[in-house]
């Protein structure tokens, strides 16, 4: 009876635990925190549980994971100490004793028990910056107005292997106080990764300030940026311009490539000179300031076509982030699609369950030229207008519906049946092995045919087939396989997990 009670409740029990617990499955899933995990990590145990460790610990790897070392080795590590930074920018630093997690002698997770001693290695340091703020203070008490960014690194979901080393390069490049330059299609989630950085970085409790280049026109942008005095020309009052007003902060300069080549040239003495002059002003204003620039323009090709200064580029490009469209990361859609489903489903006090499997395999095969920012609002109007626990065909719109069936939203459409790359062994092997699996009796008569099974099992018959072929002659090289098949990797694969396909 109390060992039946305690399995009820052992999660309420861990949670009066002072000491932080964290299970992992055996892929790396994290499938349980404690609170007192979640107060020393300072992570929401809705946005952790669920997602890979890497994913949430970018700043780790599976060599310096204490955690994946135990799921990797099957061996206890005890009284190890790690430190990490977490999605905010705070170095913490744990004693960690990792045990794996067995079921018939296999390793099926790790549970990890966490000791913090942060606050004893921070200790000295403290005593330093307090002194250093005791005598850096600012006397007059006037008070700057904080402008803060609203997202982390943990809001941005995929465990896409691209994904993952630009999360890791953008929490590093955050530690900095060095230019960057985001490069990505519109809805590739830039300004998420911008925030990110801010949020991350020792400027976080600084303004961030977001502005458009594209938005406003050259003489306005000019003096939103740069202030203007009383008398610099008509009607101009005396105002600081986003350069002044985001000093110790962060600058955010999305569609840099709009911006005008004249006031690009101010922009790039701002950079270097680290001062400002307000338009009709002759002084200049020290700032410190952390600029990021965003472009939905490649850069080469921005500089190409005159859009971009080169010296600019070269000064702004300290770090790069070049984020890849959502149809080279279709591995993440499905995580994407549950993320949002889930989101919508509270805002919207829906209950959609789940994406059916055509649309699913659709979704796959789709170009998504709205990328990540297209699948959220797709999801979102699905679940605004029908009421609906499945996302069917029938929810989608005529747009994807008519892209896909006309070959335009698949990598692969281009393909045509006289210049394909799949050669079979036995010629036609496939339509005889179909007909002999379904019976199939044709009325010559009058055209028609009484078909025992529907034509869409009929055509995922062929096409596992074909799939199931052409890996057995390739010998299992999935590269070679979606070439010869003229289709991505990504779908290969999720074709290969839906069909099941085993190599022999």
């Amino acid at each position: 009876m109390i060992a039946k009670l305690l399995v009820e409740n052992i999660s309420q029990i861990l949670d009066y635990v002072q000491e932080g617990i964290h299970i992992i499955d055996d892929t790396g899933k994290i499938i349980y925190y404690n609170k007192f995990a979640q107060k020393i990590d300072e992570i929401d145990r809705e946005k952790a549980v669920g997602r890979h460790i890497l994913e949430i610990y970018p700043s780790l790897s599976h060599d310096t994971s204490t955690l994946l070392k135990v799921i990797r080795t099957g061996k206890p590590i005890f009284d190890v100490e790690q430190t990490f930074v977490n999605y905010k920018g705070d170095k913490i630093t744990t004693v960690n004793s990792s045990i794996p997690l067995k079921s018939k002698g296999a390793t099926v997770g790790a549970l990890e028990i966490s000791k913090d001693i942060t606050e004893v290695r921070k200790l000295s340091e403290k005593i330093v910056e307090l002194q250093n703020e005791l005598y850096s203070a600012d006397n007059n008490g006037k008070q700057k107005e904080k402008r803060t960014a609203g997202f982390t690194f943990v809001d941005i979901i995929g465990q896409n292997s691209q994904m993952l080393k630009l999360k890791s390069l953008a929490l590093k490049a955050a530690g900095t106080s060095s230019p960057v330059i985001i490069y990505g299609e519109t809805g590739t989630g830039k300004e998420l990764f911008v925030q990110s950085i801010h949020n991350a970085s020792p400027r976080r409790n600084k303004p961030f300030i977001a502005q458009n280049c594209a938005a406003l026109p050259s003489n306005l942008l000019e003096g939103i940026l740069f202030g203007t005095v009383k008398g610099g020309f008509t009607g101009a009052e005396d105002r600081p311009g986003l350069f002044e007003v985001a000093d110790g902060g962060t600058l955010l300069l999305d569609e840099i490539n709009s911006m005008p080549l004249e006031l690009q040239a101010k922009l790039l003495r701002v950079i270097q000179d680290k001062t400002v002059r307000r338009v009709g002003a002759i002084k200049t204003t020290k700032v410190d300031i952390r600029i990021i620039a965003a472009t939905n323009v490649h850069p080469e090709k921005a500089i190409e076509d005159k859009l971009l200064r080169k010296d600019l580029y070269y000064r702004l490009n300290v770090v790069s982030i070049s984020i890849p469209e959502l149809k080279d990361r279709t591995d993440d859609i499905p995580r994407l699609s549950d993320y949002f489903i889930q989101k919508y489903n509270r805002l919207l006090s829906k209950n959609i369950k789940k994406i059916d499997e055509e649309v699913m395999e659709l979704f796959m095969e789709y170009s998504w030229p709205g990328n990540v920012r297209e699948l959220e609002h797709l999801i979102e109007g699905i679940a605004t207008i029908y009421d609906t626990d499945i996302i069917k065909l029938e929810h989608l719109s005529s747009q994807i519906l008519s892209q896909v069936s006309q070959g335009d939203g698949s990598p692969g459409s281009n393909c045509h049946p006289e210049t394909s790359r799949i050669s079979f062994t036995d010629e036609g092997s496939l339509l005889h092995n179909l007909n002999k699996k379904f019976l199939i009796n044709a009325e010559n008569d009058k055209n028609k045919a009484t078909i025992s099974v529907s034509l869409k099992t009929a055509l995922e018959t062929m096409e596992k087939e074909m799939i199931q072929e052409v890996l057995t002659a390739t010998e299992w090289n999935i590269t070679h396989t979606a070439e010869r098949l003229d289709i991505p990797r990504q779908t290969l694969q999720y074709k290969i997990k839906k069909y099941g396909l085993k190599e022999k």
